[in-house]
């Protein structure tokens, strides 16, 4: 077997797959169709520092070669999240990263404070979520401002930081640039595109909360794009994501410049979609000779 292990800023992962934050709920959920510990890392859901309730329905949508979402990152908030969800997440043996979302610089240093030392080895800033009505993407599409969050999350933590990114910009480079000065350890991209769909009997937008996060298959092309501009403008590793089903696409973001994945929506469509995914790296490696696949990350540019 080829070696797919994975350094992503220090948390070492035997291999490059992970969940997408929000699509894999605590992992149990799935633990009676696979071996979770086969995964490289699980993501959690996105976290606040309160509870909420999430956006009214309805909540999702389907769309050609996609999936339309506005859960409204629907949560029971840190605190419970680690007395009652991290326990179990953590027995499963592979490496947790805590999803983090705020309305303001100060919660997500809070929680970058409390999730410290309770065993996570990582956090996902997430200041790119379009479906929520405060913070959200709105601290994400300002450069200066994501680099405000994240030197203060930085500064409160020990753990490794990876900031997950919005396409919704005009200039995704300039924010990567901007949140990688500010001292992320590593970058997530692409978070979904805004979107949304009506209902034409009914004369009105489908989701409760009008737009939507368009995810799956769809989006893919965009989040390849995204990665290999960015893999080339800085210096940090990537996780790349949208629209990864199979094998194949985990190789163009790889090729791209990621070093690790991270699978989502593929989830809903096929629950054994990681295996898959992690079957099919090693296979294409043995077939054209490949000892370590992070030899492979950003080959499409590298000379």
């Amino acid at each position: 077997m080829a070696d797919l292990s994975v350094n992503l800023a220090g948390i070492k992962m035997k291999n490059p797959v992970m969940s997408a934050s929000g699509t894999f709920g605590s992992g149990s959920e799935y633990a009676s169709l696979f071996d979770i510990s086969k995964m490289g890392a699980l993501v959690t859901k996105g976290l606040t520092l309160r509870p909420r309730a999430g956006n009214k329905p309805p909540r999702i949508c389907e769309t050609p070669a996609g999936l339309l979402n506005a859960v409204g990152l629907q949560n029971p908030g840190v605190e419970a999240f680690i007395s009652d969800v991290l326990p179990e997440m953590l027995g499963f043996g592979v490496p947790v990263i805590a999803n983090i979302a705020g309305s303001t610089t100060d919660e997500f240093v809070e929680m970058a404070r409390q999730l410290s030392g309770t065993g996570i080895v990582g956090l996902e800033i997430n200041i790119s979520c379009p479906n929520v009505k405060t913070g959200g993407m709105a601290l994400g599409t300002v450069p200066e401002v994501a680099a405000q969050v994240v030197e203060a999350v930085v500064k409160e933590t020990d753990l490794p930081v990876i900031v997950k990114l919005t396409p919704n910009v005009t200039n995704i480079v300039e924010l990567a640039r901007a949140v990688a000065g500010a001292g992320a350890d590593a970058l997530s991209l692409i978070n979904t595109l805004v979107g949304m769909v009506i209902d034409v009997e009914q004369r009105k937008p489908v989701l409760g909360n009008v737009v939507g996060g368009l995810s799956g298959p769809a989006i893919r092309p965009v989040g390849v794009w995204a990665v290999w501009q960015v893999a080339q403008a800085v210096d940090i590793p990537i996780v790349g994501m949208g629209g990864i089903c199979t094998g194949q696409d985990a190789l163009e973001f790889i090729l791209a410049g990621a070093s690790a994945v991270a699978v989502g929506s593929a989830f809903f469509n096929n629950p054994m979609a990681a295996v898959r995914i992690i079957t099919e790296l090693d296979e294409y490696c043995t077939k054209h000779g490949v000892d370590k696949l992070q030899d492979l990350v950003g080959a499409a540019w590298k000379e």
